[in-house]
């Protein structure tokens, strides 16, 4: 009998949805032995239980070697709100709720003191990117045209319509999250998989090779 084929499924923005997360986690067979499991950032913000997510991935890559984590723009943002900086950036974009759930009040000096440290180490070490033969994933997109050695890490975690709206230019397909659509995105090697589910939308998996979405 042939060995069956290893798979990938990358998920998109969780934004302190642990239930959904949970559920979508119980809905998947994942054989950890081969498969690999990447998570597309954006963890935290605007959800209920932002500490818990990250508790759940720092979990998971405790018992697994193929979990991937990639860093979102709410991860930075969150690390810059921690150092003092762009502070009402952060608060406009959904930042509260992330500082209930580690309780860091915003008059805070040290804030980074209130992480555990674990917490702190899973923030700075996220990955820009991960590649595969076939695939490239990120968070937000890339900038087209330009080679991936030399793109922005700015790029990948804040890019929208510059990218899923133009050719990109690699040979790889590219899966990515950030901008939510209704219903994940199929362009020309390109595959979007935020359906929003911190605004009511389904929490989205994309199983690779077989291209067949997940959703809870």
């Amino acid at each position: 009998m042939a060995a069956a084929m290893s798979k990938i499924f990358a998920i998109g923005d969780i934004h302190g949805c642990l239930d959904k997360l949970l559920a979508l986690m119980d809905l998947l067979d994942v054989d950890w032995g081969q498969d690999t499991v990447v998570f597309l950032g954006d963890y935290i913000d605007r959800g209920p239980d932002s500490k818990g997510v990250v508790d759940l991935l720092l979990e998971l890559r405790r018992h697994h070697d193929r979990v991937v984590c990639l860093a979102g723009n709410h991860e930075s943002m969150f690390l810059n709100y921690l150092d003092h900086r762009e502070e009402h950036v952060y608060l406009f974009n959904g930042g509260r709720s992330t500082l209930q759930s580690y309780g860091i009040s915003p008059d805070e000096q040290d804030r980074r003191a209130k992480l555990p440290l674990k917490h702190l180490q899973f923030f700075e070490t996220l990955l820009p990117c991960y590649e595969t033969e076939n695939y490239l994933f990120v968070h937000a997109g890339i900038r087209p045209g330009i080679p991936m050695e030399i793109q922005d890490p700015y790029d990948m975690i804040w890019i929208r319509n510059e990218f899923f709206l133009s050719t990109h230019g690699l040979n790889k397909t590219v899966v990515f999250a950030h901008t939510p659509f209704r219903e994940p995105f199929v362009g020309e090697k390109m595959i979007g998989i935020d359906t929003g589910a911190v605004y009511g939308g389904p929490l989205t998996c994309l199983e690779l090779p077989a291209m067949k979405f997940h959703k809870v």
